[in-house]
Parts: C-alpha cells; structure tokens; sequence
C-alpha cells in the first residue's frame, strides 16, 4: 500500500481543488440569471450546465485562452438554459476568474503540506488567471503549468506529458516522485490513472459517499485513487500524522 511519506512533490489541480470555482462560477451566472426573470435556474442545474459546456468547449478549441474559452462556455449555458445572454455578460463570465474565492481551508493546508513536499500547479486556465488566485492561497509554487503554456485543455495527454517532462527537466523529480492532488475525476485522476501516477482525491463534494457530480463532467468508469480526503485541511493532517 502507498503511503504519504513516498512521495517529494504534489502536482495540483487549482480549481475546484484549492480555489472554490462552483461558488465562483454561480457568483458568476447570477447576472444572466438576473437577465431573465422567473427562470426558476438552480444552483445544480446552472453548475450541471457549466460542467457540459466546459468540457465540450475545451475539446472544440483547445488552443483558446482561458477568459474567452469561458465567455463561450456561458452562451452554451444561457442556450441550454433558454436564458438571453449577451456578448457583455459573456464576456464578464470570461473575466471572473480572479474573482473565484479560494477554499477557506487551503492556505493554511498548503503551508503545512509546504514543509514536506515540493508544491506544483496544474492548470487549466490562463497565466494572468492563475496569477490572480495564487495570491490567495499562501505559498510560493515551485512551478505552475497552465493550458497557455501547453495549448491544450486536461484531461489531454499533453497536459500531463508536458508536465512529467518539466517536473525531470527543471526539478529533476521522476514519475514515482509524484501525488497528484485533485478534486476533478473528469480533468485530473483519469489521466492520472493513464500516466501511472500515485492520486490523492480531494473529494470536497462527497462524491464517493454519494454527492453531486457539480461543475465537473461525469466520468464512467471512475478512476482509481490511492488516498481519498474531503478537504485540503483533512490532507494536511493526515500528512503531519504519516512524518510524525
């Protein structure tokens, strides 16, 4: 059996792991929503909505920034809502990144993971965005990797092909050395499955007790873990616990 004490660097998925992007992206769909009156859309099914246009969109325009890959994502939801939307509001979904807050327990998590592990970051959105978040959660990364950098979207092999070569390249850490840490089944722990590499499931959503699948896409079958956790502070302990 793996334990905590194996590894030297944890690869992390950003959003929806560290920063909260489902209470984000519903701050972010409440002007929309306004737009149209009587609507009667739920938190679930707006969050239902974002997780299909996402992925959808991500597989269509790969090599798309961030910003204007989501102002796409929200005129998918307003169609599949039946809202009216706008170039202006799908635009200010496409900006509201920097403004998804961070989960109330990373910062201070991340700090004690600090003392053990090298801290990388694997993302999905833009060098401005996950510049703007970082100054939220309290540490300095040794390496953030975003889909500018490699021009595609997780759960693309390339995200992680770029990211194993860098991690060698740049920290001279091999595959064995890795934890990917991460919420999203759908972007992060199925290719991690493929690439052979050690998982920690940072399932904020209870989704192996039965909770909602939110702002990410389905994956069938699920993926495998090696560690399953309900939040970075119940890592972070575990962590303390396994170096005594």
């Amino acid at each position: 059996m793996p334990a905590l004490t194996d590894y030297r660097v944890l690869t992390f998925d950003c959003y929806g792991t560290l920063i909260d992007w489902e209470c984000g992206i519903w701050d972010a769909l409440q002007p929309v929503i306004m737009r149209n009156p009587g609507r009667g859309v739920t938190r679930d099914a707006g969050l239902r909505a974002f997780a299909q246009g996402e992925s959808r969109q991500e597989q269509a325009t790969p090599g798309l920034r961030y910003p204007e890959l989501l102002a796409r994502v929200h005129r998918r939801i307003a169609e599949s809502l039946d809202l009216r939307t706008d170039d202006d509001l799908d635009a200010a979904f496409g900006a509201s990144v920097p403004h998804w807050p961070a989960f109330p327990d990373t910062a201070d998590a991340l700090r004690i993971l600090k003392r053990y592990y090298g801290l990388v970051i694997l993302s999905n959105v833009h060098r401005d965005g996950i510049a703007a978040s970082n100054r939220k959660l309290g540490v300095a990364f040794d390496a953030i990797y975003t889909a500018e950098d490699i021009g595609s979207y997780k759960p693309a092999d390339a995200n992680f092909e770029y990211m194993l070569a860098r991690l060698k390249s740049d920290l001279g850490l091999e595959r064995s050395d890795v934890l990917h840490t991460a919420q999203s089944l759908h972007h992060d722990h199925a290719p991690a499955n493929r690439f052979g590499l050690a998982n920690a499931w940072i399932d904020r959503q209870r989704l192996s007790e039965g909770g909602s699948w939110g702002a990410t896409e389905r994956v069938d079958p699920m993926p495998s873990t090696d560690f399953v956790f309900f939040s970075m502070g119940e890592m972070a302990s575990a962590v303390q616990a396994a170096h005594g």
